[in-house]
């Protein structure tokens, strides 16, 4: 049997026990190819493709192949490869992503020393929690190590086996993609989705819940109540962040024994919901609906939850659900220093509140402050104001 009839045997095999895995996986563009040293998503045109080093296929159980096809579906399901600009360091990102996908697969089908909360037992991680608060108390471990001069521990040991290697080659295809690229692979990613999500639903399947969350965000959004893209259009305009990255691929002409510098213009919002006791859970549930559309017009986004101080800062992904913290009193004044001590990261601030409070402190970049529905406008704040309806 050669590798191509093994692939179609597993993925139906995976079909059989995850209808929507394996409804998914078989939609998806595969291929063989040394291009890689193991296995990756790639890229071609607007859609995602499948890249899998034959001899590494051949090194692997039959239940280790399906972790893998498993594995790389996931990657895709909750845009990993889009999300990874977002951060700044690539190999805890891609250290991150793995702990949270590797979660949803049985661990028979994973190899020996697959990523998982478990293997930084020293951190107490959640469960299930997310691919950003996985980066962000691997990014805190990683500076306490340092402000201590720790050496050793599990994740400085891992990235030290690791070296400079990057855990997810391929995913450099996806790197100088325009926003436009951008936005027709993630609409081809979410039609093949819906497709698959439907066949399980219409022959009575089961649906894992995290499909089940996905599949609802992208078949039953709310229109938004304010014209994001207009607002990003002319209220922000051409203001832009400027994103460096070196590049061997271009001609350096000032010092051609260098890489050269590719400069890509970025739109990075601070979005910050006010998470106050006075904030009802209808107007909570309206701004992650603008927040959503808001992202959907085209920008990166950071979400930062504040009641009297800042609760949470996240980087938004529209496939996951945002866990709500706070519901205490009301200050905006931490929101605004932060902004403005970041206007060098963001281009906006958009802060989504019931109008219950002011503030003494001016913002230093382009600011819109959004009344919820059943909020009251409130002439002291600061900057531009909208209210929904």
């Amino acid at each position: 049997m050669n590798k191509h009839e093994e692939l179609a045997i597993i993925s139906k095999e995976l079909m059989l026990e995850q209808p929507f895995y394996g409804l998914f996986l078989i939609g998806l563009n595969k291929e063989f190819g040394k291009a890689v040293p193991t296995a990756g998503v790639s890229r071609q045109n607007i859609n995602y493709k499948l890249v899998i080093n034959p001899d590494f296929w051949n090194s692997l159980s039959n239940d280790h192949r399906k972790g893998l096809l498993w594995h790389e579906v996931l990657h895709i399901v909750f845009d990993h490869i889009n999300l990874r600009n977002s951060y700044g360091d690539f190999r805890l990102f891609n250290i991150a992503a793995d702990c949270e996908l590797n979660q949803y697969i049985p661990q028979h089908l994973l190899p020996e020393g697959a990523i998982l909360p478990s293997t930084f037992p020293e951190l107490n991680l959640k469960l299930k929690a997310g691919t950003d608060y996985y980066y962000n108390e691997l990014l805190k471990d990683q500076e306490n190590n340092n402000r201590n001069g720790n050496c050793g521990g599990g994740l400085q040991d891992l990235l030290d086996a690791l070296g400079d290697e990057d855990m997810h080659e391929t995913w450099k295809e996806f790197d100088n993609m325009s926003e436009a690229e951008k936005r027709l692979m993630t609409a081809q990613a979410e039609y093949q989705i819906r497709e698959a999500a439907e066949e399980v639903i219409k022959a009575r399947g089961y649906l894992p819940g995290e499909i089940s969350n996905i599949y609802h965000r992208i078949t039953n959004p709310e229109p938004p109540k304010f014209d994001w893209r207009k607002y990003i259009r002319n209220f922000i305009g051409n203001s832009y962040q400027v994103e460096t990255r070196t590049s061997r691929k271009k001609f350096n002409k000032r010092f051609p024994d260098f890489p050269a510098m590719k400069f890509k213009p970025k739109k990075h919002i601070l979005v910050a919901i006010d998470t106050s006791g006075s904030v009802s859970d209808t107007e909570v549930k309206e701004f992650l609906n603008e927040i959503y559309h808001l992202h959907r017009a085209g920008t990166e986004l950071t979400v930062a939850q504040c009641d009297t101080e800042i609760r949470d800062i996240s980087k938004y992904n529209p496939r996951k659900d945002i866990t709500i913290y706070g519901r205490g009193g009301t200050e905006f004044d931490p929101i605004l220093e932060y902004y403005n001590s970041n206007t060098h990261i963001y281009t906006s601030l958009v802060y989504l509140t019931d109008g219950e409070c002011t503030t003494s402190i001016t913002p230093r970049g382009k600011m819109l402050w959004v009344i919820s529905t059943n909020g009251t406008p409130n002439q002291q704040l600061p900057g531009s104001q909208i209210q929904l309806n």
